[in-house]
């Protein structure tokens, strides 16, 4: 076997929730890694904007809006990236959601609407593009999964029921698709201010405890999550299956500082 390292050239990658934070991040990371990117959201105005900056590095992009909450919107995305790409080798499921609040008087539609955009909508997208990838025998899946897919994190318990599913989901899709050529895996974010949690992080009491019990005293940034995404989609992972890999500046690690 010869080794292919983590060029990307060739491929081509869906990034579902791939517009904004993370998401966005990892689309144009693949994209200098070599592969054509499909970034898509809900919001057609930022699926434009970022196809604009993936074209910018000579990749091949698409402009394809989709809701991970309507399965008809992910089969039309996957039927636009086979037209435009031929196929799609590469899926990340980065689409999320928070809220905080006592668990005590959380709301049942809060909670509900959380699990349905993080783990029904990581199944529903898995679903749409595991079933081409196995048609075909080869396959990357890599969701977004959290440290809190291992902690408890205060107030967040929605979240952090979902975040834990999805590191179930991913190594239940590794069994079961593994044997069909398609490795499923998950990154697990520290602490990444984002629009999505930057309320909760910047100048406050939780922010300053987090970096507390980080050994690198400092936040990460979203671009730092690109490394672990493009290996993981990438032949030199072409034997890891079912792993959840966290890259978190030494967040779980931590245990007494002083």
């Amino acid at each position: 076997m010869t080794y292919q390292g983590l060029d990307l050239t060739g491929r081509s990658a869906v990034v579902i929730g791939g517009t904004t934070g993370i998401g966005r991040a990892i689309a144009l990371g693949l994209a200098q890694a070599g592969a054509d990117v499909a970034p898509t959201s809900r919001r057609a105005d930022l699926v434009d904007q970022v196809a604009v900056e993936i074209e910018a590095t000579s990749r091949h992009s698409l402009r394809c809006p989709s809701d991970v909450r309507e399965r008809a919107s992910l089969e039309r995305l996957l039927a636009d990236s086979i037209a435009a790409f031929g196929k799609v080798d590469i899926l990340v499921n980065s689409a999320g959601r928070t809220k905080r609040g006592p668990t005590l008087e959380f709301s049942e539609p809060d909670w509900n609407a959380i699990l349905e955009t993080n783990l029904t909508g990581a199944l529903r997208v898995s679903q749409v593009f595991g079933r081409h990838m196995l048609e075909r025998g080869y396959g990357r899946i890599i969701h977004i999964a959290s440290v809190a897919s291992f902690v408890a994190l205060y107030e967040v318990a929605a979240y952090a029921a979902s975040k834990a599913a999805v590191a179930s989901l991913t190594k239940s899709l590794a069994l079961e698709w593994g044997p069909g050529g398609v490795c499923v895996n998950a990154i697990a974010p520290g602490v990444f201010p984002t629009d999505l949690n930057r309320s909760l992080l910047q100048g406050t009491a939780r922010g300053h405890e987090f970096l507390s019990r980080i050994p690198l005293k400092r936040f990460g940034t979203v671009e730092e999550l690109c490394g672990a995404a493009i290996f993981l989609a990438s032949e030199s992972a072409s034997y890891v299956n079912g792993e959840v890999l966290v890259v978190d500046g030494g967040f779980l690690a931590s245990g007494v500082n002083v």
